[in-house]
């Protein structure tokens, strides 16, 4: 559900009766029934349409064929201001997400799609991780891991997430550049069930311009990194100019970007695909869709948020569980 002060609760509410969803998963929303309740009376929805509480869900999960919402208890509706940062909703929407992690591990849903959190909830409620991702790769052990948001315009694979600018070049190595490269060309393979083709941004202006700006990072890490991947045998090229990475010919000659920090990839993807891009966590032994966009704290509770992109995380992460077997069971 994400932070139950955000719009999260009336997104689910939306998607456990969204025919595109219901058509194609059985949706279990985990969350909590008093916040999405309450939140059905002041905006005269219909309420979920079945509940359960977590000890019945473990014991009759492969009995369930329908709709449900997962009751986890860990706050109610007048704990919560709408549109109030807590550390409250912070320790809720992370209990929402391990409860979701922890059943994807045993098998017990086929993937998650993940709606907003808030990372000043989540730190104010001493929770040590500046987002999903990290909490997903922590809790799943992955060895490697990172963030790509896909659309049918765009897709842009991140090397550094959630950190400073001036940590960046510190973070960039030939290891993580390449394993980014190798986790975005897996799952563009999956997608589009063909090789794809990739293209590698540079860190600095003009890509560093042969040295004279930045450290050296495209001649001593980034390039390295590419023809790594290249001798493998992934379609990639670059390290591009990142000011002239997306333009309309690079993004019709190539299926996804590899960028090196958060806003080079996401500031390009939220101006083409903002309502209906997707977040994927690549490298984890489940499977990790989510919406594109935060909390929205300014119209929570309101009812006019739009489902789009929700609806499309849950769609991808069906098509992902479709392209390679998985344990029976949600989605």
């Amino acid at each position: 559900m994400g932070d139950p002060a955000g719009i999260g609760p009336e997104l689910c509410l939306r998607l456990l009766r969204h025919p595109e969803v219901c058509n194609c998963a059985w949706p279990a929303v985990i969350g909590d029934a008093s916040v999405m309740e309450h939140v059905a009376r002041e905006l005269d929805w219909q309420k979920p349409p079945s509940v359960t509480t977590p000890e019945v869900w473990a014991r009759q999960w492969q009995e369930i064929t329908g709709p449900i919402l997962i009751d986890i208890r860990a706050v109610t509706a007048s704990q919560i201001q709408p549109g109030r940062i807590s550390s409250a909703c912070g320790k809720a929407a992370y209990e929402y997400v391990t409860f979701a992690i922890d059943e994807a591990l045993a098998g017990r849903v086929d993937a998650i799609t993940t709606g907003p959190i808030h990372k000043e909830a989540l730190h104010a409620a001493g929770i040590p991780f500046p987002g999903h991702t990290e909490i997903l790769a922590s809790r799943t052990n992955a060895e490697r891991s990172c963030m790509m948001l896909t659309s049918e315009a765009i897709t842009c694979s991140l090397v550094t997430v959630h950190v400073g600018y001036r940590e960046v070049p510190g973070l960039l190595t030939i290891e993580s550049v390449r394993s980014t490269i190798e986790l975005t060309a897996q799952a563009m393979h999956r997608l589009r069930g063909r090789k794809p083709r990739l293209i590698v941004c540079g860190l600095n202006p003009h890509a560093g311009e042969h040295g004279l700006f930045g450290a050296g990072e495209e001649e001593r890490i980034i390039a390295p990194a590419i023809e790594s991947a290249r001798s493998a045998g992934i379609d990639v090229r670059g390290p591009l100019p990142p000011d002239t990475a997306f333009l309309p010919r690079n993004r019709d000659s190539c299926d996804a970007f590899v960028c090196m920090y958060h806003d080079q990839g996401l500031i390009p993807f939220k101006a083409l695909a903002f309502e209906e891009g997707v977040n994927v966590t690549l490298g984890l032994p489940i499977i990790r869709t989510s919406v594109d966009h935060g909390t929205a704290f300014d119209i929570a509770w309101k009812g006019v948020a739009d489902v789009s992109s929700f609806v499309q995380a849950v769609k991808l992460a069906v098509k992902l569980v479709g392209s390679e077997p998985r344990p029976s069971g949600s989605a």
